[in-house]
């Protein structure tokens, strides 16, 4: 059977318009894998008795002994519509939000997204986070509303009750794609029941439905009541297989690669779309060059690094040399392969349009741009929330550190939502994460699956430093006294910051005139020439050249460039990272002779003039908060009231519906340590609560000093370092 499933994949793979790139967005535990177990079995690659039960898409075992998914899983399958063949590649991706990066990245690789949500619980934090991920990447939504049967079993809901129930979760959904959709996709893109891009089911017993199936089939809500009512649900799945229901769908509704392309590559790319990559990008042209870009690097104990992503253009084959253009590097495709699960089914080439394997490619990491020349790269993968928490790192036995420095380097491919710092100088490894349980598990999977003994210390929490006022403009001088620049900061606008956070305004050195980022940064309130002056933005802070005339201008500009993006990676108090702040190069005095304006001269100035001005405009930390949406029965609201209060938290809001409670509370990172361990003894373990927003705040004034004095410490810094 797999070789006949391997031809018809083979032979549909050419065909773009029969061809959906899709992905499954959810909440935690709302039930994405055991759909996705439908799907795969509706296919014929699973049997209809394990569907559901099998998780066939979690195959790491951490993943199936949290009962959680944690890495997202490609698979292509076909299934056969109205007697005609279509290609599936389906991404089923993780729930959890200390997983989202794994969303974000999937979500670039698709056109069409199946938004999942319980039918109890409707629309939660992570579902409102899935979706701003899936719109900003352009990516159409659907609905599948699931675990119907508890609405039936556990509540007890009329026909009336339950349509009412649909109704409201499809008003929250089409409120969210209203809110986040790009301007001319805000109507276009709302989900609708008569349109039949809404469905309902239940994934556990396999069966689901739709208006146009219902009308179809002459199926009624009632009849799906009183299945359950005399315990003969399971001939719900034969009438409407929850498979065919939600393909029918796709088909209809998700777009193929070719029309997806055509508006989404103006969002994602900004290279010159009157080129002839440009027009091969907006028509996914199998002939012409390649372009590659991953969304996923595994480490697969034969092949090596496997690097999984879409092709956008062009043709993959075995021993094509290629270009990564990040990297600035040749290099030249040893296999290309299609996915089956947790299988690589290694293929002679593969045409645009299509969610691949690459293996061989020496330099990739996630988010590269793989071509056969130099292009412009894709826009970085904007992930929606950042790490916060950190933990250092080293190996129990001394003689086991080469190997732990290849195995953080290799985490840091697989999941670039961990950032890892390696400082050969202090011999201290770092590994940043986006929660407690993130760490946990990369620290576990070092232990098992790369096989490293590893110990770590207690989380630390990474603050930020800013300003708080406009500084004086001071005066940086290179050691021999030949070179001065001088340089002025302030606070960053905070309309501007929310733009670059958001990814409105791109990240990166602005070379030459970009009028985009003029136009956006005018759009904010910048004059003209204040907009065209900006050089570069860089993690959440700008840089301004605002000197005239300077003759060795562009001979120097790379080097303060380089300068200033050191000081805003550790700030003049804690060395924590920098944000919100505007740096201003006033005026510059060079030598005339390039000799004495080198590296060595430039780095130190620019270094020291822009800590001086930042230690001038009221410096300040800033630390992480999350607000958390917390759900409880409504007895525990005090005891829960009780313990935000006792971590420096704030209410935001509270609701009640019935005997259930909800409350948002703003709590900062810092005492948020065992955070879930006290929920769940504060609420006889009937408490959840997930993750809605993250932000930056300033640390209460009685605090900093203790705060810095702590970092410092911990970082070996002298005092006046």
């Amino acid at each position: 059977m797999a070789e006949s499933m391997i031809e018809r994949i083979k032979n549909l793979m050419p065909q773009q318009d029969k061809i959906r790139n899709i992905a499954i967005a959810a909440h935690i535990d709302h039930g994405k894998t055991t759909f996705s177990d439908n799907l795969l079995a509706g296919a014929g690659m699973l049997s209809e008795e394990v569907a559901g039960k099998q998780r066939v898409l979690d195959f790491h075992e951490d993943e199936a002994e949290r009962g959680i998914t944690i890495d997202s899983a490609s698979v292509s399958m076909v299934h056969n519509v109205g007697g005609e063949d279509y290609l599936i590649n389906l991404i089923d991706t993780p729930g959890h939000v200390d997983f989202g990066g794994d969303v974000t990245r999937a979500m670039r690789a698709v056109d069409g997204c199946i938004i999942l949500t319980c039918a109890v619980e409707g629309v939660m934090p992570q579902t409102e986070t899935v979706v701003r991920q899936a719109l900003r990447e352009m990516v159409k939504p659907v609905l599948f509303i699931n675990k119907v049967d508890r609405l039936i079993k556990e509540v007890k809901l009329t026909p009336e009750a339950m349509q009412e129930k649909f109704v409201k979760i499809i008003n929250q959904v089409n409120e969210l794609i209203e809110n986040y959709a790009p301007e001319e996709y805000k109507e276009k893109w709302k989900v609708s029941v008569n349109d039949g891009s809404v469905a309902f089911g239940s994934a556990f017993h396999n069966w689901a439905l739709n208006v146009p199936y219902m009308k179809e089939k002459g199926i009624t809500f009632k009849e799906i009541i009183e299945a359950y009512q005399n315990d003969n649900y399971k001939e719900l799945a034969k009438k409407a297989p929850l498979h065919d229901v939600v393909l029918k769908m796709v088909i209809a509704h998700h777009p193929n690669p070719k029309e997806a392309q055509s508006y989404r590559i103006k969002k994602i790319w900004h290279g010159d779309l009157d080129s002839e990559v440009g027009k091969a990008l907006l028509n996914c042209d199998p002939n012409g060059p390649p372009v590659f870009v991953p969304i996923k690097i595994v480490i697969d104990k034969h092949a090596g690094e496997v690097a999984a992503g879409r092709l956008f253009s062009g043709k993959l084959s075995q021993g094509q040399e290629v270009y990564l253009n990040l990297a600035k590097l040749k290099s030249r495709v040893q296999q290309v392969s299609i996915y089956k699960g947790a299988q690589r089914m290694v293929v002679d080439s593969v045409p645009a349009g299509n969610i691949i394997g690459v293996v061989g490619l020496k330099g990739i990491f996630v988010g590269e741009t793989v071509s056969d020349r130099e292009i412009q790269p894709f826009e970085a993968i904007k992930h929606i929330f950042e790490p916060v928490v950190t933990k250092s790192i080293e190996a129990t036995k001394t003689a086991d550190l080469p190997k732990l420095v290849e195995v953080l380097n290799q985490v840091a491919k697989e999941d670039p939502s961990v950032k890892v710092e390696i400082n050969e100088q202090t011999g201290e490894n770092l590994i940043s994460g986006m929660g407690e349980l993130h760490l946990e598990i990369i620290e576990n999977r070092i232990k098992t699956e790369k096989g490293l003994d590893v110990k770590t210390s207690p989380p630390i929490v990474v603050y930020r430093e800013t300003v708080t006022k406009e500084s004086r403009t001071f005066e940086g001088r290179s050691p021999n006294k030949h070179n001065s620049f001088f340089i002025k900061v302030e606070p960053l606008e905070e309309n501007v910051y929310e733009a670059i956070r958001s990814g409105e305004l791109p990240e990166g050195r602005i070379k030459k005139k970009n009028d985009e980022i003029t136009k956006k940064l005018m759009e904010l309130g910048y004059d003209g020439d204040t907009a065209r002056n900006v050089k570069d933005i860089y993690r959440g802070n700008i840089f301004l050249n605002q000197t005239r005339g300077e003759v060795h201008m562009l001979e120097v500009i790379e080097m303060i460039l380089d300068a200033f993006e050191m000081v805003m990676d550790q700030g003049p108090l804690a060395r924590e990272p920098v944000a919100k702040v505007k740096v201003s190069l006033m005026d510059i005095k060079l030598h005339e002779d390039a000799i004495h304006r080198g590296p060595a001269q430039v780095y130190p100035a620019v270094r020291d003039g822009i800590k001086q001005a930042m230690l001038d405009a009221g410096p300040a930390l800033l630390e992480p908060l999350q607000i958390q949406l917390i759900e409880m029965p409504d007895k525990f609201l005090g005891a829960v009231t009780k313990l935000v209060g006792s971590k420096r938290g704030q209410m935001i809001n509270v609701k009640q519906e019935g005997s259930h409670a909800e409350m948002e509370a703003k709590i900062p990172v810092a005492e948020m340590m065992g955070w879930s361990n006290d929920l769940r003894s504060a609420t006889e373990g009937r408490g959840t609560s997930s993750l809605k927003e993250q932000l930056f705040e300033k640390v209460p004034s009685n605090m900093q000093e203790e705060i810095i004095r702590r970092i410092r410490e911990r970082k070996g810094l002298s005092e006046n370092q």
